[in-house]
């Protein structure tokens, strides 16, 4: 008769409360029976218990894992436990702006397919840059106060006129949306230039000139995205895209209208 090997088995103590359930308690126990472990779930239902378990092991915080005779830790002890990467919040990281990019990308693309019937258009490039700037302002106007505390830190009209950090987002905003929409380009050409190249030339002095290492509030003031190249080429893609919105709209420059979107049929 074969015998089977004795599960593995681990120990977690977590708030489980009327009004409040620990959510690193919850993903403790998910990761625990991802591992192959059987979870002995123990609830802590008061703020009394809680403080009493804590005073017993001489624990700050909760949740709390044993397995065998060892105490583990919280969640992100237990992560470490298990060989897993730990995020550090203070950390700086270029992720927040390529998801973002990828996602105003993929809007892009998907929003030339709709109209064009292919997603390889001059206008899903014009929209990737109109929507980038949108949602970048979005999330500035999160918390307008934050992010001009960041902004003030390197953007050198921002400096000299601190009004400026305020209504950047929004003429950023104004500015892309303008530009989706292919309208008013005498009022989001200049806006788009101006803001591009006064954040490009600060960008350039604060990095490469000053050397200072500072964290870019492009995509809000709670950011850990460092300042740097991104931050430069967020500005010069602007300035890119105003000057072809420039030179491409009717009578703005010499510029030429932006052909009529041709349905092709069976397109939706």
């Amino acid at each position: 008769m074969t015998s089977h090997p004795e599960p593995r088995r681990a120990v977690l103590y977590r708030m489980v409360m009327d009004k409040h359930v620990c959510p690193y308690g919850l993903k403790a126990k998910h990761l625990l029976r991802r591992e192959g472990y059987v979870v002995e779930d123990h609830w802590l239902r008061t703020r009394a218990e809680t403080d009493a378990f804590k005073a017993e092991h001489r624990v700050e915080t909760t949740p709390q894992i044993f397995i065998g005779d060892e105490r583990v830790g919280g969640y992100d002890d237990l992560r470490r436990h298990f060989g897993k990467t730990v995020s550090d919040p203070a950390a700086t990281t270029y992720k927040p702006v390529a998801v973002l990019f990828a996602m105003t990308a993929s809007m892009a693309l998907g929003v030339s397919y709709a109209v064009y019937g292919t997603p390889i258009t001059v206008r899903a490039g014009e929209w990737f840059v109109g929507f980038s700037m949108v949602v970048l302002a979005l999330l500035k106007l999160q918390n307008v106060e934050s992010f001009a505390t960041m902004f003030l830190n390197y953007d050198i009209l921002a400096k000299r006129w601190v009004p400026y950090s305020y209504i950047y987002p929004f003429a950023e905003g104004l500015a892309g949306l303008l530009m989706v929409a292919g309208a008013l380009p005498w009022l989001s050409v200049p806006a788009a230039l101006f803001i591009g190249m006064v954040g490009a030339m600060s960008v350039f002095k604060a990095v490469y000139v000053d050397k200072r290492a500072l964290k870019c509030a492009c995509v809000g003031g709670n950011s850990n995205v460092p300042l740097g190249f991104v931050s430069l080429t967020e500005n010069l893609m602007m300035i890119a895209m105003a000057a072809w919105m420039g030179l491409s709209a009717p009578g703005f420059l010499g510029g030429n209208a932006h052909a009529t979107p041709t349905l092709v049929p069976g397109a939706g």
